[in-house]
């Protein structure tokens, strides 16, 4: 009986003088390999100089003792099962599985050209400090007059509350679309087939901030330089200082005077072509009033400087003009550059130039610690710089809780509109996932990731999405609780 010692090889493992009869079908040969790897004879692929062993016979394959035999397969628990859910890959995702698989935020669902409430609402769930205090509120929505800042209030409240449970789904604003219409009835208006009419998104921002205004109360401090009564104020509200001069009279003495605002407005004009210039033509502009020295209407230079930055700085595009012949609110699609990186340092008081300073130097002073670490990592190859006890700076300043301390900002929303007059077209929410470079488009209920090149696209020259209203938090200092240590080791 021709029985040969064969050494057959499984992976790492090798057993030797194993026996092999070629007078038995090969079927006996695959089941002692079995029982030695405990690899299934259907799992088996058995080779030897390239042929490979079949189950009935031993065809081309000539065995000798100390022949080298290849056995390839997995034992039957190391396969692993197939999983009880199936994979369900990117590509075949509808647009809800998608949005909870890469934790979007919930859109919202349009109940009629709603679009401009949608819009504000995600572009104000980016300022935490507001949706902390709306956790806070206690009460309770009534259509019953006289409780309708309560009411619009009490349904933000709901909302944000119901988009954060959503997993990505979407959310119809019902409640606050009805108390919206109760507070306003202009956003109640509709067209002649019925449906709602279109309305201009940054009236719906004014309006929606007025009402919080009176009933979310501000963080106030003991050591506090100014109180105040709501965190509208607080968080969204800056202030002027304003010194009107008449143009027609050198006798007339120069008035100075402060000014509150919750928003600023960057005029469009020829001349403009980027945000930061609208902004200063805003802040220097001649009006005609009555000049008590003069005894009639006068030309005044009016000259505006910021004493008071709030943490959350608000921006209007002023892309609107009333056109009497057609009685619509034209548009201006003029392509107007704007920043993902804001300094408002020049827009300010002296006085508040002064007070910047101090955290001014020390942004400045962290780049050229982050300039340097990078020098010493290409310096020292694959080292790594090691943090300990990375922390952000209070952006406020000690005695003005809610205020920006630097000048700096990061935009973190932006809100657009799509068409020819502010009554009609399209407005569209886009949003900066906190902490990240990461944007989101939110056209109503559908998310959608997007780059930051896909933001500054943005910023007008046709019939595309046009800014029309920037939101801009304060840009955070990292420090560190320990040393920074380089990591040397390779």
């Amino acid at each position: 009986m021709p029985i040969f010692k064969v050494k057959v090889k499984w992976g790492k493992e090798v057993f030797n003088d194993v026996e092999a009869n070629t007078d038995e079908d090969p079927i006996l040969f695959k089941a002692q390999l079995f029982a030695l790897t405990g690899v299934q004879n259907e799992r088996q692929k058995v080779m030897l100089k390239g042929a490979t062993l079949k189950d009935n016979n031993w065809g081309n394959i000539q065995l000798k003792n100390g022949a080298v035999v290849l056995l390839m397969g997995s034992k039957e628990e190391d396969v692993p099962n197939e999983p009880k859910q199936k994979p369900v890959f990117v590509e075949d995702m509808n647009e809800e599985e998608l949005a909870s698989a890469l934790d979007f935020p919930s859109g919202l669902t349009n109940l009629g050209n709603t679009c401009y409430m949608n819009a504000t609402i995600q572009c104000l769930k980016t300022v935490p400090e507001l949706c902390d205090a709306l956790k806070e509120y206690k009460g309770e929505v009534s259509l019953s007059g006289g409780m309708l800042a309560g009411s619009v209030t009490a349904a933000l409240r709901d909302l944000y509350s119901a988009m954060d449970r959503g997993n990505g789904s979407s959310i119809p604003p019902l409640i606050l679309l009805q108390v919206l219409h109760a507070a306003f009835p202009r956003f109640a208006e509709k067209s002649s087939h019925g449906g709602f009419q279109q309305q201009d998104a940054n009236e719906c921002w004014t309006e929606i901030l007025r009402m919080l205004q009176q009933k979310l109360q501000a963080k106030n401090g003991a050591n506090q330089s100014r109180q105040y009564s709501s965190i509208i104020d607080q968080y969204f509200g800056g202030r002027f200082t304003c010194e009107l001069k008449c143009t027609e009279s050198e006798e007339e003495p120069v008035t100075t005077s402060e000014e509150s605002f919750l928003q600023l407005s960057c005029f469009i004009s020829q001349e403009v072509k980027y945000m930061h210039s609208g902004l200063l033509s805003r802040l220097n502009e001649q009006i005609t009033k009555h000049s008590p020295s003069l005894g009639r209407d006068a030309i005044y230079s009016k000259s505006s400087k910021i004493n008071r930055l709030p943490a959350y700085l608000s921006i209007q595009f002023v892309r609107f003009f009333y056109k009497e012949k057609e009685s619509i609110n034209a548009k201006i699609l003029k392509d107007i550059k704007f920043q993902l990186n804001l300094d408002v340092f020049d827009l300010c008081s002296p006085e508040l130039q002064r007070k910047l300073i101090p955290m001014r130097n020390k942004f400045k002073e962290f780049e050229d610690r982050k300039i340097e670490e990078v020098k010493m990592v290409k310096k020292q190859g694959d080292a790594e710089v090691e943090k300990t006890g990375v922390n952000k700076a209070p952006y406020w300043f000690e005695d003005d809780i809610g205020s920006n301390n630097s000048g700096y900002y990061e935009l973190q929303a932006v809100l657009t509109h799509k068409g020819r007059s502010s009554g009609s077209g399209h407005y569209v929410g886009w949003t900066r996932k906190p902490g990240t470079n990461q944007w989101l488009q939110l056209d109503d209920d559908k998310v959608t990731p997007i780059s930051e090149e896909d933001v500054l696209k943005l910023s007008g020259g046709g019939d595309w999405h046009c800014a029309y209203v920037l939101l801009y938090g304060p840009r955070l200092l990292e420090i560190n609780d320990g040393t920074d240590k380089m990591d040397t080791t390779v």
